[in-house]
């Protein structure tokens, strides 16, 4: 097998690897099982829950702070905004996290058959 760097012994080896990684990885998803509709719609509830979750409990408690201490400014409204910005950082983690574990098995897909 000729290194990454190394010319190309025949002038269509390259394609031939492509066409390779492009079949291992067509094979293997047909492999798996399939994904449809439901998968989608629960991983899209996924994220939105992971938003709207901290929103709630922050609400939740503004409403306690805003009856239990009053003051000139809105407790709910800012833990609201603390919730919302706490629910998108949770929701971009988790989306980074399966997005870089797809991103390995891709590379290793590829190690292993290029």
């Amino acid at each position: 097998m000729p290194e990454p760097d190394a010319p190309e012994k025949r002038p269509g080896e390259r394609f031939f690897r492509q066409v390779s990684r492009k079949e291992a990885r067509k094979l293997k998803a047909r492999r798996r099982k399939p994904r449809g509709v439901w998968f989608g719609l629960g991983m899209f509830g996924l994220v939105g829950w992971s938003v709207a979750l901290p929103t709630l409990v922050c609400i939740a408690l503004g409403i306690w702070l805003d009856k239990h201490w009053p003051g000139t400014h809105s407790w709910t409204l800012n833990c609201l905004i603390m919730g919302v910005v706490i629910g998108c950082i949770n929701a971009w983690l988790w989306i980074s996290r399966e997005h870089k574990a797809i991103e390995k098995e891709e590379q290793e897909e590829g190690n292993n058959h290029g």
